[in-house]
């Protein structure tokens, strides 16, 4: 039997410098590698085909979007070892310095891998990208028209298919976590008590809710602490669930729900502004944007509260770009800012920063329990969603989880005011105060 796996870890291993860290299947039988650590199944040589035409993460995704790949064993693990190969950007004068990559194109070794690399990948052009990828874009970046594109082509998956992956509560992004027994179903229902405690919601009071997924944070607002509640989203199938669930818990009467741009809102100023989980979409060029039109919305001594995704920062902030596969599979066109530039775009709007809470391993645990549904409710969810739109979810989901547990990306709820025009904020002086305005309303 042709020993096809030595030959791809030998081929990796001499391109990489150091040993591959994972075992390798290969599509004839035959492995090799560390007997402890996960498997890389290499499926079809198509999958080589995909990484010799595309190297790097994006080869990588579509073979794994296409079922080519495959991990067997502990996904977290092996995603962990491959971090280093995937996910570190190189430091200045290290092996990415176009001093080396000439050195490599010149290097008659180069030219032997890549002839091997050719012979095991077999003939032919690489294979079409997987359908679930997004390749044409139309409008310019990070206008209405698309926004609502890449709006629609990550959260219409299907509400079927993210009621198994996210639970009863149908909240998509961080939860918090108070203590070790608590559920998923516990850990939302504190974020959304949390964030009301922050707005200081009362009852009679106008929220506006950035960005209302399937109306979860309204539902709750209004519920538990009377407030007349609008919640925008551009996904059509978020509004039409979200509607039913007003509708169903008769809270119509309290609640609007739109589908509208944030930039279209017109009829503030309202109380309370929250925006979870939403500015990740705005983009840099956009956010002094953003950031002005929820100043204006707000009505003087009104708060803000914008719970975010945060990058680390760069230094040279001019080289950053959006990583591949989200781009390409989850979230096209999203922009993660350092947490540092959100406050300071926020106070150049007019708006007062009061507090910034962290709360980077709330949302690792929360990655974890959501893989953990996707992968009980497997077949369900390939019915619902198709195998490769349910693998990018577990893939995105799962290393999403590693990334924040490893401090490569970050979560903050970032609270602001509207300062009175004599520079009054209404807010109590200490936390704690803050903390226990309006609850149980």
């Amino acid at each position: 039997m042709a020993d096809t796996a030595g030959r791809l870890t030998a081929l990796a291993e001499q391109a990489l410098g150091f040993p591959f860290p994972l075992r390798v299947r290969a599509w004839d039988g035959s492995e090799t590698g560390p007997p402890d650590a996960p498997t890389l199944v290499v499926r079809h040589r198509r999958a080589l085909r995909r990484l010799l035409w595309k190297p790097g993460e994006l080869g990588l995704a579509r073979g794994w979007v296409s079922g080519e790949l495959d991990v067997d064993g502990d996904l977290y693990e092996a995603l962990d070892r491959l971090s280093g190969i995937l996910w570190e950007r190189p430091a200045e004068g290290d092996g990415a310095s176009p001093r080396r990559l000439l050195g490599l194109v010149r290097d008659p070794e180069t030219y032997r891998l890549a002839r091997e690399a050719l012979a095991l990948a077999g003939p032919g052009l690489p294979p079409p990208p997987p359908r679930e990828e997004v390749r044409r874009r139309n409008g310019v970046l990070h206008s209405p028209i698309r926004d609502r594109q890449a709006i629609s082509h990550h959260y219409n998956v299907g509400n079927d298919f993210y009621e198994r992956v996210l639970g009863p509560s149908m909240v998509y992004s961080c939860a918090y976590w108070e203590g070790p027994d608590a559920t998923l179903e516990d850990a939302q229902a504190a974020k959304l008590d949390l964030i009301c405690r922050k707005l200081d919601l009362r009852p009679g009071r106008r929220l506006l809710d950035v960005g209302c997924g399937w109306g979860s944070m309204v539902m709750h607002a209004a519920e538990h602490y009377g407030v007349h509640a609008t919640g925008i989203t551009l996904s059509t199938e978020q509004a039409s669930y979200a509607r039913k669930r007003v509708a169903d818990a008769g809270l119509t009467d309290r609640i609007d729900i739109r589908v509208q741009d944030y930039r279209a809102v017109d009829d503030g100023p309202y109380d309370a502004i929250s925006s979870i989980g939403m500015a990740e979409h705005v983009g840099h060029e956009r956010y002094r944007e953003y950031a002005g039109v929820l100043h204006r919305l707000l009505r003087p001594g009104g708060r803000l509260l914008n719970h975010q995704i945060a990058r680390r920062p760069w230094a040279d902030e001019d080289a950053y770009h959006v990583d591949e596969f989200i781009d390409r599979y989850v979230f096209p066109d999203g922009e993660l800012a350092p947490v540092g530039s959100t406050v300071s775009r926020l106070e150049e709007a007019g708006l007062e920063v009061r507090d910034v809470e962290a709360i980077r391993e709330h949302y690792a645990l929360t990655l974890r329990q959501w893989v953990t549904n996707l992968e009980t409710h497997w077949p369900e969810a390939v019915r619902l969603a198709g195998a490769g739109r349910a693998r990018v979810w577990r893939l995105y989901m799962a290393a999403s989880a590693l990334a924040f547990e490893q401090n490569r990306i970050g979560v903050n709820q970032v609270l602001a005011v509207r300062p009175t025009k004599d520079g009054g904020s209404g807010m109590p002086r200490t936390r704690a105060e803050w903390l226990g305005l309006g609850k149980g309303a």
